[in-house]
């Protein structure tokens, strides 16, 4: 599939629009339960610390899958995304309150490639820290 972007507009350098995304410990339980990971660390404070984590932290495939929604969104087409990768730098520490967290995501394209695709790099933070590293997508366009 392709994206409904045409690669001919698209310039080095262009910003896609930033988004922020809500991290509840009630969205964790409803991903534990749809991915099946149900490591304590994202879901149970008193372990979380136990293993000397901050607090309960997301799952890092949470992360990411909110983390590419900045791409397909932009896109217009999820299976525009042929290559998607990331390291996992620092947790998203997600408190026990009405807030919980939030991962902000911004993102550019950083280069054109072959076959009508772009590389996208993507930064993603939450609470001032990056939370992902070397986050690079590539994007098939018309």
């Amino acid at each position: 599939m392709t994206a409904k972007i045409a690669y001919d507009d698209i310039e080095i350098g262009t910003e896609l629009p930033a988004q922020t995304f809500p991290v509840t410990r009630a969205a964790l339980v409803q991903y534990a339960g749809a991915s099946g990971d149900f490591n304590p660390i994202h879901w149970n404070e008193k372990f979380a610390k136990e293993v000397g984590l901050p607090d309960v932290i997301a799952h890092g495939m949470f992360t990411m899958a909110e983390a590419i929604r900045v791409v397909t969104d932009w896109a217009g087409d999820p299976g525009a995304v042929v290559e998607y990768g990331v390291r996992f730098t620092k947790p998203v520490v997600v408190p026990n309150d009405d807030q919980g967290a939030t991962v902000e995501v911004s993102a550019k394209v950083a280069a054109k490639l072959d076959d009508n695709t772009v590389r996208v790099d993507l930064v993603a933070t939450s609470a001032g820290q990056k939370v992902l590293g070397m986050s690079r997508a590539v994007v098939r366009l018309a």
